[in-house]
């Protein structure tokens, strides 16, 4: 069976984790691990708990590992059970991924070094400060390391791995399953396509989160990378 594990922390965002999860409990001779530190339900960023499968001390050697993101990365990324957790299990996967702002705590793991990774665009050019490349691109692939962009790029990214492990055509099974064919109503999503008083108003709420969230990625990533 082909490993698969989904960390959980406190204020993840839910469609990060639930996104991907809907693609890759669908890959053929696989289990799907869902892990934190105990089996309490973990609570979102939406008001939907969540339920763990597994502990940090009972989950089993992982061949995916992916860590989703949202507003509670911060926490993660100074939580020294988790990281430990992180580290040790990507030592001995075959894939090392994460979603939005998980990326940070792969990075702040160490786990991000010299290479290509993206993340939500509001956060993008903060990996540089745990040594990645930052890279455009709703999935971006750097050898064993599959990065995903922003929330609902998640899904793109766990088909892209879907692919990988086990071919397009599965891949496109899933994706015609799920019927995942987007057509949003409106144009936009990326600053590239968004109204420039959109992106400008938004900008400035992320702006003032990064005061914050700039240095507490600094501070992990000075502690865990090592």
């Amino acid at each position: 069976m082909f490993q698969i594990g989904f960390i959980l922390f406190p204020n993840v965002t839910q469609l990060d984790f639930t996104g991907p999860l809907q693609v890759l409990h669908r890959l053929p001779d696989s289990k799907v691990h869902i892990i934190s530190a105990s089996l309490e339900p973990v609570p979102s960023d939406c008001g939907l708990s969540l339920v763990p499968t597994t502990t940090f001390a009972d989950c089993p050697q992982l061949d995916l590992i992916c860590v989703p993101g949202g507003f509670g990365v911060e926490q993660a990324m100074a939580d020294p059970l988790l990281m430990g957790f992180l580290k040790a299990q990507a030592a001995g996967a075959r894939y090392v991924t994460s979603v939005c702002t998980g990326a940070f705590v792969l990075g702040a793991a160490g786990l991000l070094k010299g290479k290509q990774a993206t993340t939500h665009w509001a956060y993008h050019p903060l990996l540089a400060e745990v040594g990645a490349i930052p890279t455009q691109g709703r999935t971006v692939r750097d050898g064993r390391t599959f990065t995903g962009g922003g929330v609902t790029a998640g899904i793109d990214f766990a088909l892209t791995i879907v692919a990988e492990i086990a071919g397009q055509q599965v891949a496109q099974r899933i994706q015609l399953a799920i019927e995942y064919d987007p057509a949003p109503p409106f144009v936009g999503g990326s600053p590239a396509s968004t109204p420039g008083d959109i992106v400008s108003g938004l900008a400035g709420f992320y702006a003032e989160r990064n005061q914050k969230f700039g240095p507490a990625v600094t501070a992990a990533f000075s502690r865990f990378a090592d």
